[in-house]
């Protein structure tokens, strides 16, 4: 569930845990999972085999991705104590490619006494000069009137925290003691948290916009400006948005609030994304390089399903890559039981349309996880184009595996399914405007598209379903049945109609026990 990321505890009991939970020692291994856990994770089949997760318990926000010497480091909000939301520290992993990855130790924790003694949340990271930096914010109790986040259980001011790390591989970071930004003083704000940055190119200026809004107007990013990351100028709020007229204890919910924004340049426009009112929101425009305000031109959803807390970076070659987390949709009882929760989604690279759409596609680097070609008796399945086709008998084993097919225009479906029943069902209906996507009971519209084709591509890994439609749609689901072996893939396209089935492979695992061991 979307509310998830911020789903503080929601008893008197479970508040009560939180306050017990032990703080993190950088020298300390037992956040990895003993011998009978890392075994169960290992052999769970619901739990990711290449998507980037920690070693146990709850994940949510990518953080300060960056590409440092030569390799991808990837931080993000962990909670090393339980499978569920609470005492945010950020974890570590680094790749060669940003598909294979190796847990470091953990970078950031609270520090008791101090403005994120009560958590350490989302942030961003960038090169000073050749400084590895951070700025996060720092969460810490305090009363009511100058609390920032208001939840029922904990009034939490948000402040704006920085540090920095000479370590060649990061795995050191010194924290400044005192925050570089306090919240602003307006009785309707309501939250002040994950920050992002950009440079300017001739000014050498650095930008920070800070995720908030005000109640019964609408989300905005403040806009700030600095010359050395630690003194900052408020300058105006460089987007603004409208609140949904509709009441709800999570301004979130109800376009009050804005979370995890992101802002950077793409070809010649600039593109501004951030989630609210149970939406991740992309917006295409300019940036009025004089009075420093964002005008969208263009909008959209970035993902219709299970996808949030959106990041972006740039990759070796100067490709704008898009992370994003991807959440539990189940209890959780069943967390704490499963021993893990949340794992990020694969890269996405980024461009535009000629029409100023936002496109998307997975890069290449994915590539190395094919295994090899699913085939039936008569061969690999590569372009079939026939009227009235049926493509049955494809085996799937082991949750790993992607497809990537072509669709015309018309009424078509194909079901993944093993000997108790279905699985997962995708298919598709004519609208008037376009075409009416269905995976399970998620649903989304797919625009007219010229060429008449419909392109799809669709990863699944574990209880994880990544599908993109022409660059353009995204739809990320979670399915929770465990098969009872290979899932069959059989299609249903009515008489006379075209459909253009491309591949399918299986993939392959980064590790052979999922990502539960430490590397370092």
């Amino acid at each position: 569930m979307r509310s998830s990321r911020r789903s503080f505890l929601k008893s008197a009991a479970a508040s009560a845990s939180f306050a017990t939970f032990p703080r993190f020692s950088r020298s300390a291994t037992r956040f990895f999972p003993d011998d009978a856990l890392k075994a169960k994770l290992a052999n769970d089949p619901l739990r990711p085999q290449f998507h980037l997760l920690p070693a146990k318990n709850w994940m949510n926000d990518p953080n300060g991705p960056i590409y440092w010497n030569g390799r991808y480091h990837m931080f993000f909000q962990y909670n090393p104590n339980a499978a569920v939301w609470g005492d945010m520290h950020w974890n570590h992993a680094v790749s060669e490619d940003m598909i294979h990855w190796r847990h470091l130790p953990i970078a950031l924790a609270p520090t008791p006494g101090w403005a994120d003694a009560d958590g350490c949340f989302t942030g961003s990271a960038v090169n000073d000069n050749g400084t590895a930096t951070i700025l996060y914010t720092g969460v810490q109790e305090t009363p009511f009137e100058r609390a920032t986040l208001r939840d029922g259980h904990h009034n939490f001011r948000e402040t704006q925290c920085l540090a920095t790390s000479s370590d060649p591989q990061l795995r050191t970071w010194n924290k400044w003691k005192e925050p570089v930004i306090q919240p602003p003083d307006d009785p309707k704000l309501t939250g002040f948290r994950d920050p992002f940055l950009w440079q300017g190119e001739i000014s050498k200026l650095w930008y920070l916009g800070v995720a908030s809004g005000q109640f019964k107007v609408g989300g905005r990013v403040l806009l700030y400006r600095s010359k050395d990351l630690r003194n900052w100028e408020y300058l105006h709020p460089l987007a603004t948005g409208h609140w949904t007229e509709k009441e709800n204890i999570n301004p979130v919910d109800s376009g009050e609030m804005w979370e995890c924004p992101d802002f950077f340049p793409l070809g010649k426009k600039h593109v501004l994304l951030y989630s609210t009112a149970g939406q991740v929101v992309w917006e295409v425009g300019d940036l009025d390089s004089k009075e420093l305000v964002f005008h969208p031109q263009k909008r959209g959803v970035l993902d219709h399903g299970a996808y949030y807390a959106q990041k972006t970076q740039l990759d070796a070659r100067g490709n704008r890559i898009l992370w994003g987390w991807i959440p539990e949709k189940r209890p959780d009882g069943e967390l704490i039981t499963a021993g893990w929760a949340g794992c990020m989604a694969l890269p996405r690279e980024l461009s535009l349309a000629a029409d100023g759409t936002l496109e998307m596609n997975f890069p290449r680097e994915i590539k190395s996880l094919q295994r090899a070609p699913v085939s039936l008796k008569t061969g690999h399945l590569i372009a079939l184009d026939a009227p009235n086709v049926r493509i049955d008998g494809i085996k799937l084993e082991n949750l790993a595996f992607e497809l990537a097919w072509i669709s015309a225009k018309h009424s078509w479906s194909f079901t993944l399914s093993d000997s108790v029943g279905e699985w997962l069902s995708v298919g598709s209906s004519l609208t008037e405007s376009g075409a009416r996507m269905k995976m399970n009971d998620v649903a989304f519209d797919i625009p007219l598209a010229d060429p008449k084709w419909d392109r799809f591509r669709m990863i699944v890994d574990g209880s994880v379903v990544e599908t993109i439609c022409n660059q353009r749609e995204a739809l990320t689901l979670r399915v929770y049945r465990k098969p009872t072996g290979p899932l069959t893939l059989s299609t249903h396209v009515p008489e006379n109609s075209e459909f253009m089935w491309g591949e399918a492979w299986q993939m392959k695992a980064i590790s052979k026990d999922r990502l539960t061991t430490p590397s370092f």
